[in-house]
């Protein structure tokens, strides 16, 4: 005899239909601020001569590496090979694709990991909502952010932030986990209020531990620029796609060259960031 399915699609797809029904508004409101935002983003970055870009980012990684002379000159030649290689503009939008999905979901992450960390209850209830999150194939959350927001860069920016939420939010309740009873005793001795321990003690000495979160939360949001080219994301990602499609080896070996020159320029300034 054979036991009946559990009908989990079905009420899925119920529920998706109730939230296009009864939500669309608020989805396209939604739609609408971030078409504005990441758009607003990428025309300035393409605004910027792309020589003087270029140096606006090495003297950043001047900055940030405290004066690191090889990196600078490594991420000024990386982008120089970049703009000649006649993939600047696709950079560009792959850039405020990545960062734009980063800033979101730090937004939302960094707040969840500080609420988990503090409360107990909260942390058991987001953990293995954060597994599943983890554990789902990344092609999955195309589905729904086609359906709620159509083709284009916000479904691809809203499968990114979902994608690389986790390790915010993971990151970020170890880190404040992981501080010494000791610190907080002592400020607990000065009359330190909740908010003042989080700001002025919590914080500063988790920030090692949570920028580590925002290292991988950026390293994931580019992984999901090829894949968020298959729903209408532009940049180096439908680059990619267009060589696999054509099987274009050059074509989508340049592409996917420049990602990686883009992913270590990043991994770079956002691993010195909090050494500066």
């Amino acid at each position: 005899m054979m036991v009946p399915k559990i009908p989990i699609g079905e009420f899925i797809e119920i529920l998706v239909d109730w939230i296009d029904t009864n939500l669309g508004w608020l989805l396209d409101g939604i739609s609408a601020g971030l078409d504005f935002f990441v758009s607003g983003f990428q025309d300035i970055l393409l605004l910027i001569p792309a020589p003087v870009l270029i140096l606006i980012i090495a003297a950043i990684v001047w900055f940030v590496t405290k004066k690191d002379i090889k990196i600078v000159i490594l991420t000024a030649l990386g982008l120089l090979l970049v703009w000649n290689l006649q993939l600047w503009p696709e950079a560009m939008e792959t850039l405020a694709l990545v960062i734009s999905s980063a800033i979101l979901t730090l937004l939302i992450g960094i707040p969840l990991g500080i609420l988990a960390a503090r409360n107990d209850i909260v942390d058991r209830i987001i953990r293995p909502v954060l597994d599943l999150m983890q554990t789902m194939p990344s092609f999955v959350y195309l589905i729904p952010a086609v359906i709620f927001f159509g083709l284009g860069n916000v479904p691809g920016m809203i499968a990114t932030v979902i994608f690389a939420m986790p390790p915010a939010i993971r990151l970020t309740s170890l880190g404040i986990r992981q501080i010494p009873n000791e610190l907080i005793e002592v400020s607990d001795s000065f009359g330190a209020t909740s908010n003042q321990k989080l700001i002025k003690v919590q914080l500063p000495v988790a920030l090692p531990t949570i920028m580590a979160g925002v290292n991988q939360c950026i390293m994931l949001a580019l992984s999901m620029t090829v894949i968020a080219s298959m729903i209408g994301a532009g940049g180096l990602g439908l680059n990619v796609l267009i060589g696999i499609q054509r099987v274009d080896i050059g074509g989508g070996f340049e592409a996917g060259l420049a990602i990686v020159i883009i992913a270590i320029i990043l991994d770079r300034i956002t691993q010195n960031l909090v050494k500066s």
